[in-house]
Parts: C-alpha cells; structure tokens; sequence
C-alpha cells in the first residue's frame, strides 16, 4: 500500500500534500494538548509499532505481498489526531531511509494509511463501542472491525489514486504514471486486504485490546465516551508488556520475508523490461500485460530518491535476515528517540512559557 515515487502524477500528489496538510495541522493543534509525560511513551511505542508491524509481508492473491499497518489499534489507544501523527512519522522514516514509499508521494500514502485509516478505524470503534465499559467484549468486537474497515478503506483510497492515473496523464504512447486503470487497480487491491491483510489488522486490533482488557485497562480509557484527554493516563504494567511485545516483534521480522512477490502497485522501472516480473505483474493484474516499458513519467519520478537502506537492506550486512532485524531496531529506535526529543522540546517550551508552574512550592 506504499505508493512509491512515479507512480502518481506531480498534480496528484501536490493535490494530496494539501490533502493531508489540514490534518496534520489539526492533529499538532490537537496533540498539544495531551502531549505530556505520560503520552510520549504511548506515541512512540505505537509509532514503533505500526512501524515494525508494516514490515511483515502476507501473501496475497495474484502473487503478490500486502501487511497489516496497525491504525486501528492506534487509533483506539491515541485517539485518531495522535495515531495521524503517530503513523505518519512512521511512514516518513520509512520512505526516507528505507525506501517503502516515496517522497512524493508521502502526502498520499500518508493521506491513505494515517489519516483515512485512523478517522475511519476511530469512528467505527467509537460507534460500535458506544457506552460499553472499556471490558467490556464488545469493545474487542469493535477493535476488531475498525481495524478492518480502517485497511480496507485505506486500500481503496490507493486503488482509486492508482486508477486515475491512465485516464488523466497520458502521452500517445500510453500512460504517464501508473498503467493500470480503475477496473483493474480496485480489484486487485481490494482483493488482498478484504482477505488476508484485512484480517491481520482485524486479529491485531482486537487481540490488543483484548489482552489490554485484562492487564490494563486504563489505557482503553483515553477513547471511551466521557474520558478526560488531558488526564486519562496509564499504568506502568500493560506498557510494560507491549515494549517487551514489541522487542520481540523485531526479533521476529525475518518472518516478513518468507512472503514470495512484490506488493500490488510498487514494480520497480527495471520490471518492466523483466519477462518474470512482467508476467507476475500480469497474473496480479486480472491478466492484462503492463506496458512493455516503463511509463515515461514513471522512470523519471522513480529514481529522485535512493534510500540508505532500500528494502530493509542495509548495504554493509550480507545477511538478509539480519539486515532485516537491523532494520526493524535502527527504524523503531529513530522513532523512540525522536518522540522523546519532541517530548522534552515541548516540555522546555511549556516551562519557559510558564516559569511559575517549574518553581518549587
């Protein structure tokens, strides 16, 4: 579901930065208000965690790869402006330094994953859950569903970015960006995430909850009707088990690789020309052959930035496996840290402004 660079239009993605950007506002406006010592250590371990969680790959129909992004759990321990931001910073160190997801197109993927994705996954928790007491199952029944809607409909915003593309940007010898058009892009991204990556996020975003139900349930509060955002705050054990959960996760990330094929709408320029991947391309594509070259705009815009580490693959490591793992700590670790400084920025900040609060009584 990470567009990377070409396969949209100038226009599009300008059109999707300004998309995105009102968002990102209201989120900051929003965020300043919760952001505290007790939300930072919430907001980057779920940064982590969406961040680590979209690096295991699930075999999809046609061949191809897709994975879970984890905005629905986000969504429902943040809030949705927090689990935005959460999940955008998550998408900016993965484009940047890993290649999943391009630059120009980063207001698009984040407009689809992190703004979608949390909105609708928050709303549908919240309406699904409506007064119930946060132990209540019906919560986990809740979790479940936004993480599905939430996927899914981020998916569909892609297929439809996707889909445009040949029928507004194209040259006389074909399409300018992304080949393939909207009968074609909407099946076949809506057919590996109405499955097997919509149930992952389904499983993960009810199984957390579930599990947060029993240890700590006061992180739940946050987005139950009636919680106060500025207050509500967690108990050391539930966050405890989730670091540890998360350690473990990157330990584990090898797994992601096992999944043969490349995800639906992220080919490379050098696909193309290759008869394996053109026919894998077609197989995914209900059969119809991609251009027999890469579309001129496409192999322009494809190549404007080369990650460090393109693929989770750090030059330096000749094991795959460990190269991933590696990844998955340095990318997490990033987050972490970066949340922290923001954390004590914002603190400084709010103590210079107001010099009485920081004075001992």
């Amino acid at each position: 579901m990470h567009i990377p660079d070409g396969y949209l239009s100038p226009s599009t993605c300008a059109v999707m930065y300004a998309g995105a950007a009102p968002f990102w506002w209201v989120a900051l406006r929003r965020l300043k208000h919760a952001f505290n010592a007790r939300m930072i250590p919430l907001l980057s371990l779920m940064s982590a965690f969406c961040f680590v969680i979209m690096m295991f790959n699930l075999p999809l129909p046609g061949g191809t790869t897709g994975h879970a992004v984890g905005m629905g759990i986000a969504s429902i321990l943040l809030g949705p402006w927090a689990s935005i931001l959460a999940i955008s910073i998550a998408l900016l160190v993965q484009a940047l330094f890993f290649g999943d997801g391009g630059l120009t197109t980063y207001g698009a993927n984040c407009f689809n994953m992190a703004i979608v994705g949390s909105l609708a996954a928050y709303g549908v928790y919240r309406v699904l859950s409506g007064k119930m007491p946060v132990t209540s199952p019906r919560r986990v029944a809740a979790a479940a569903a936004a993480g599905y809607v939430g996927i899914n409909l981020s998916a569909l915003c892609a297929a439809i970015e996707f889909g445009i593309q040949p029928a507004l940007f194209h040259d006389g010898k074909g399409p300018l960006y992304a080949p393939y058009p909207l009968s074609i892009a909407i099946p076949a991204m809506l057919a590996g995430h109405l499955t097997f990556a919509g149930i992952a996020e389904l499983v993960i975003s009810g199984g957390l909850v579930g599990y947060l139900q029993r240890v700590d349930p006061g992180i739940l509060q946050r987005t139950a009707p009636g919680a106060d955002e500025r207050t509500a705050g967690t108990e050391a054990g539930g966050l405890r088990w989730l670091w540890i959960g998360l350690a473990a996760m990157m330990l584990a990330t090898p797994l992601g690789l096992l999944a043969a094929g490349s995800a639906w709408g992220e080919w490379r320029a050098g696909d193309f020309k290759n008869p394996e991947m053109r026919k894998e391309m077609a197989a995914a594509s209900h059969n119809i052959a991609p251009p027999e070259h890469a579309p001129a705009g496409f192999e322009k815009l494809s190549s404007i930035w080369t990650a460090p580490m393109p693929d989770y693959a750090p030059p330096f490591l000749k094991s795959e496996q460990l190269g991933y793992i590696c990844s998955a700590m340095f990318g997490a670790g990033l987050l972490i840290l970066g949340w922290r400084l923001l954390g004590w920025l914002a603190g400084l900040l709010d103590r210079r402004k107001h010099p009485e609060a920081a004075r001992p009584q």
